[in-house]
């Protein structure tokens, strides 16, 4: 099969040991133990580049699994997510080693001063010449909320308060610098004019602030924008905000269903289709042979935790799954944790429920992303179908075994879905919007909504 269209990938991983494939940090393959030296970092970054990948994601929690038995008793002994870093420091670390590679990063805004985060941003995207992304969260976690002295929002509300978080940062990205003013005058000893600066005020529900950005204008300005609501209220917050929209689904159906439910979202944001790049999770194991890679994978699965999968789960829920039999059925319960999974979990196409065994034993090794087990041939002839039938634009590859899993999808599968003109033979120039073919130019826009705000504004309430 030729490709329609070339494939983006990006690589999903997280600043800890334990990520997707829960359990093989302990596989004696496994390098992810050594996730705290900084070139275990770079040699990934560098392998992505290899392989042209756009961009290195990393998902980040703010809190502790602490659903699953009452406890982070767990989460702890397995390593599910903690012990956890600071992606954004890891970000300014590897703007060094990489010279094409997006680099983007989860924030939680719910514990993030909007005023600081947007330095800090800013900061980073000069130093990568433009590489940087945010991946716009607002948390499920009660644990994460309890360590700043907080309850948890409601579902929505959280929602209300990311649109005022964004109004800020919007502001003092695109507002508060003109384009003219840095003028580095040595003759006259100006080094920014004061009549091209503007204060920025914001008075809403929940924040408020007044100042200017600390911050020149940076490459991109706002950094390329990543969100996966995909409730109600977060296929509209994404509709609005987000440049780059993750889906999660096991089949095409359901990704197809995704595609189609955000395009009319973003229709309603006078947005077009063309103006976003939708991304699906996926997990590959590949070899030389199709026997090999099946043999691998049933290698893997004896080796995952199904215990790290339940708590890692039992989080995303915010339901205790310890307190079901191995072979009962989820039920469906109104959480303020993900409600998109519990939906996928407890209400399927077929009216079915899936068992807490189902849970563990098919969600141990890529969670709720796509799977795709075989021969470079067949992995790269299902990835373009699954492109041309779905909608999206490309792919969030997790590892499952690192760096094993990476090295043999850029040594197979990379050349394979050159040959079909489906991956890119060499990078684009210019900043991570640029090469993804986003906005105009290095900038969001004109459309957008962060673009046409004014440098002030009050919110009422």
């Amino acid at each position: 099969m030729k490709a329609e269209k070339q494939i983006i990938l990006g690589a999903l991983d997280c600043f800890a040991p334990g990520f997707l494939a829960q359990g093989m940090w302990a596989h004696p393959a496994d390098r992810t133990a050594d996730f705290n030296n900084l070139s275990y970092w770079t040699d990934y970054a560098r392998l992505l580049e290899s392989g042209l990948f756009d961009l290195l994601f990393l998902a980040d929690t703010v809190g502790v699994y602490d659903v699953f038995g009452g406890s982070r008793e767990a989460a702890l002994r397995l390593g599910v997510q903690v012990p956890i870093n600071d992606p954004f420091v890891l970000i300014a670390a590897l703007a060094g080693a990489t010279g094409n590679l997006g680099l983007a990063a989860t924030g939680n805004l719910l514990y993030e001063p909007p005023y600081l985060f947007a330095r800090r941003l800013s900061t980073l995207d000069h130093l990568t010449g433009g590489r940087v992304g945010w991946n716009i969260v607002t948390g499920i976690l009660a644990s994460g909320a309890k360590a700043f002295g907080r309850d948890l929002m409601g579902h929505d509300e959280r929602y209300d308060f990311g649109d005022e978080f964004m109004e800020i940062v919007y502001r003092l990205w695109e507002h508060s610098w003109d384009d003219d003013a840095v003028v580095q005058d040595r003759a006259r000893q100006i080094f920014t004019r004061p009549d091209r600066v503007h204060e920025v005020a914001f008075h809403g529900r929940h924040l408020q602030m007044s100042g200017i950005h600390l911050t020149a204008p940076s490459p991109q300005r706002t950094p390329v924008l990543f969100q996966a609501g995909a409730s109600g209220r977060g296929k509209q917050f994404a509709a609005r905000h987000a440049e780059c929209m993750f889906v999660n689904g096991t089949s095409r159906a359901s990704l197809a269903r995704a595609v189609a439910d955000m395009h009319q979202a973003l229709a309603a944001q006078g947005r077009r289709p063309d103006q976003v790049r939708i991304l699906a999770g996926l997990t590959v194991i590949v070899a030389d042979t199709q026997a090999q890679a099946r043999e691998k994978q049933e290698a893997f699965r004896a080796a995952a935790s199904a215990e790290a999968t339940l708590v890692h789960a039992s989080g995303g829920l915010g339901v205790d799954l310890s307190r079901y039999p191995y072979d009962g059925e989820i039920e469906y319960s109104e959480t303020d944790a993900n409600r998109t999974l519990m939906e996928n979990l407890t209400r399927q196409p077929d009216g079915s429920r899936v068992t807490i065994r189902q849970v563990a034993e098919n969600m141990s090794l890529s969670s709720r992303n796509l799977l795709i087990v075989g021969d470079a041939d067949s992995v790269a002839q299902e990835m373009i179908a699954i492109v041309a039938e779905t909608g999206i634009d490309g792919f969030n590859l997790a590892r499952v075994l690192m760096p094993d899993s990476l090295e043999d999808f850029v040594r197979l599968v990379v050349p394979r879905l050159q040959e079909r003109g489906a991956y890119k033979t060499e990078y684009r120039p210019g900043t991570l919007r640029e090469k993804l073919g986003l906005g105009e130019g290095a900038r969001i826009a004109a459309n957008h909504y962060g673009r046409h705000l004014g440098q002030e504004g009050d919110v009422a309430g």
